[in-house]
């Protein structure tokens, strides 16, 4: 299927500059978002009887390996994700930690992805499922791919305005750089999850049952040394700020870093994370 303008926009975005940011910034994100890691890995083990789980937006890997080693031998657990630099260093983090033969990583649009009709047991994915231009598609289309009876469990983002930390970087930074693309409601992108309502309504439209929409606020922390890779590289400043003339990054960066200051705590950065936990039964 030819995809359209938005997934191309999502495709050439997380094979560019985000996807390598991500790449870079492995270490730092997955330890960082390591309790919904084990959130999903504790609701996807006991539902899935025969070690199939699929991993949505998987990126570098992390929740699939984790939910690889939890299983044990004998299970399949197969991230996919859109983003070939991502996927490439997922299979190599999986050569290393020795789980080759329990995971599979597929570089593909998990909206549009021709999967085994009925072969997993349950359907997780950490902050994968928002980028989709079509969500009931991409959602009737793991639908299709789940077992009966099979869970869904997914945590998404809540509002922007929930999540100060996560758009401080851009909110500082607007001023010095009017041009810099606005966050739009409901589109694609990090907060395209945030209203309760549209998330029922995707999962109702896509043929998932017994949806549960529940809040969810998670203590999240990182080094403080590690703050000024996190702001310069990812997020929407991160997309632009290799653009730009020396003298106006060098402001970007230094009125970015002064909008983390009630976060940091001496050595270490500290933010409530406002999510959803979703779920819901093929």
């Amino acid at each position: 299927m030819q995809n359209n303008g938005k997934t191309d926009d999502q495709a050439a975005l997380w094979n560019g500059t985000a996807g390598h940011a991500w790449v870079d910034a492995q270490a730092l994100l997955d330890d960082m978002f390591r309790p919904f890691e084990r959130l999903l890995v504790d609701a996807a083990a006991g539902a899935a009887p025969t070690g199939r789980v699929l991993d949505v937006g998987c990126g570098t890997g992390s929740t699939t390996r984790a939910l690889a080693r939890q299983l044990g031998p004998g299970s399949h657990c197969v991230g996919v994700d859109i983003s070939a630099p991502m996927i490439a260093t997922a299979r190599a983090l999986a050569r290393q930690e020795e789980l080759a033969e329990r995971t599979e990583f597929i570089c593909a649009d998990a909206q549009r992805q021709a999967f085994e009709p009925e072969g997993f047991d349950a359907v997780v994915s950490r902050f994968g499922v928002m980028f989709f231009d079509d969500a009931v598609q991409a959602f009737a289309n793991l639908r299709h791919a789940a077992r009966k009876n099979a869970r869904l469990c997914f945590i998404a983002w809540r509002s922007a305005a929930e999540n100060p930390y996560m758009t401080a970087a851009e909110r500082a930074a607007a001023p010095l750089l009017p041009d810099m693309p606005v966050r739009q409601p409901d589109a694609p992108g990090q907060f395209g999850f945030a209203k309760e309502d549209r998330v029922r309504q995707i999962l109702a439209d896509s043929g998932w049952s017994a949806p549960s929409v529940q809040r969810l606020d998670v203590e999240c922390t990182l080094a403080e040394k590690d703050l000024l890779t996190y702001l310069s590289r990812l997020g929407p400043l991160g997309r632009v700020l290799h653009q730009l003339d020396e003298r106006t990054r060098r402001q970007v960066v230094e009125a970015a870093r002064a909008a983390f200051d009630p976060f940091v705590h001496g050595q270490e950065v500290r933010y409530t994370a406002a999510c959803w936990m979703v779920s819901a039964r093929a």
